[in-house]
């Protein structure tokens, strides 16, 4: 196994010099929106003022090739082919266009983990109520590790897709998500992977996971701006999906009578999009691509370590993460004061974290009785000394 050389201290300058955000707060929302490289700021500025000044359309033509190449950095990072990749507005789009474009039966079952998000969770009861599909949720252990034997042994003939989260919203944990790609191909079982949180954050190879269908948001740790996204679909799969709607990037070629839809992903994708966020998920892949995902996630896990170990040192402070692989999302409960409180206490400070509610993630909060928790999301551009200062304010807040 290759070594991975670690981020050094002045390449962690360099990278906060070159993101404005660092300079004066403390951003651990990261699992919410990561603060853009300025690259990505200054890419989507320019092209909307060239934009403004020349023409829409005029301008999109100009930058045609560079737009298109969004798909082929995006396939490079995930470990796909360019033909697999559409561009969408968001995670929920492309796991609804995903689900959503299969046919269901009266019967058919989806095994889910407890992990799913509330968009995921309702796609699934709506399916439940149009078509009659059992819902199957496999709960983690008592040690927060997702039980991959439970799955498999919830396997039956009328199992018709594995939809799983690969990093939840309000927990630290990560579930194993190659091993789930080993179980549902050796059952030729279709697999959906919400990977919303974890392209930026983890490595992530749709070849070793062997997934089918995958959801990806930019603003996340994939530091891009809000309002894009990706589907990556199979090819072999491809033509499997029903299409939700259709315009003119949807086909090849039209007549009066037909269509031919185009043999690419891009037939999920709208003609129209905002040229500006494209290029600016652009920027963001390429500037993830330089640095490396394998050092971003050594980072990320050096830090949320620290975190974590310095928040245990603090009576009064629970940590809830549990799991035999934990990444950059740091989750607690402060004893006395609301997740909401903590949130506003610390925001006054110019520290951003953000709160976990019980609906974000319906079955496992439930079954942990928890309403609400604190969620800090530690990136590669967050510091140690960060991590020192937020735990002081907690202290003190407890005092």
């Amino acid at each position: 196994m290759m070594e991975i050389k670690p981020l050094t201290k002045e390449e962690i300058q360099v990278i906060r010099a070159e993101t404005a955000g660092t300079a004066g707060r403390i951003h651990l929302n990261n699992a919410g929106a990561s603060l853009p490289p300025d690259v990505v700021v200054r890419t989507m500025v320019d092209f909307l003022r060239e934009e403004a000044l020349l023409g829409g359309y005029e301008i999109e033509a100009k930058y045609r090739a560079q737009l298109d190449h969004t798909h082929e950095l995006i396939a490079q990072l995930i470990h796909a082919n360019r033909d697999e990749i559409a561009l969408v507005e968001n995670a929920s789009a492309a796991w609804d266009l995903a689900f959503n474009g299969l046919s269901f039966q009266t019967g058919d079952e989806v095994i889910v983990s407890e992990m799913e998000y509330v968009s995921n969770v309702l796609g699934l009861l709506n399916a439940q109520k149009l078509y009659g599909i059992v819902i199957k949720v496999i709960p983690n252990d008592a040690a927060g590790v997702f039980p991959v034997h439970e799955l498999e042994a919830a396997i039956s003939d009328k199992t018709r897709l594995i939809a799983i989260t690969h990093i939840p919203s309000t927990a630290g944990n990560v579930l194993p998500a190659a091993v789930i790609g080993e179980i549902a191909r050796k059952h030729n079982i279709l697999y959906l992977l919400d990977a919303c949180q974890s392209v930026g954050h983890v490595p992530v190879d749709v070849q070793a996971i062997g997934c089918d269908l995958m959801a990806v948001t930019g603003r996340k740790y994939l530091r891009g701006p809000r309002g894009s996204g990706f589907l990556y679909v199979r090819k072999q799969i491809q033509d499997k999906l029903k299409l939700l709607f259709f315009d003119g990037r949807t086909v090849t070629n039209v007549t009066q009578q037909d269509f031919v839809v185009r043999t690419d992903a891009r037939r999920f994708e709208w003609y129209e999009k905002n040229p500006a966020i494209v290029l600016g998920l652009q920027k963001a892949v390429e500037y993830l691509l330089n640095i490396g995902i394998e050092r971003v996630w050594q980072r990320i896990q050096h830090l949320a370590d620290l975190f974590r170990q310095r928040l245990q040192e603090i009576d009064g402070i629970v940590v809830h993460d549990q799991g035999d692989v934990l990444c950059g999302i740091v989750t607690f409960s402060v004893q006395g004061i609301t997740a909401t409180a903590i949130r506003s206490k610390l925001a006054t400070k110019n520290i951003n974290v953000h709160i976990g509610l019980a609906n974000s993630t319906l079955n496992y909060m439930n079954r942990k009785g928890l309403n609400g928790i604190v969620r800090a999301s530690v990136h590669y551009y967050n510091t140690e000394e960060e991590i020192e200062v937020v735990c002081r304010e907690l202290r003190t807040l407890l005092l």
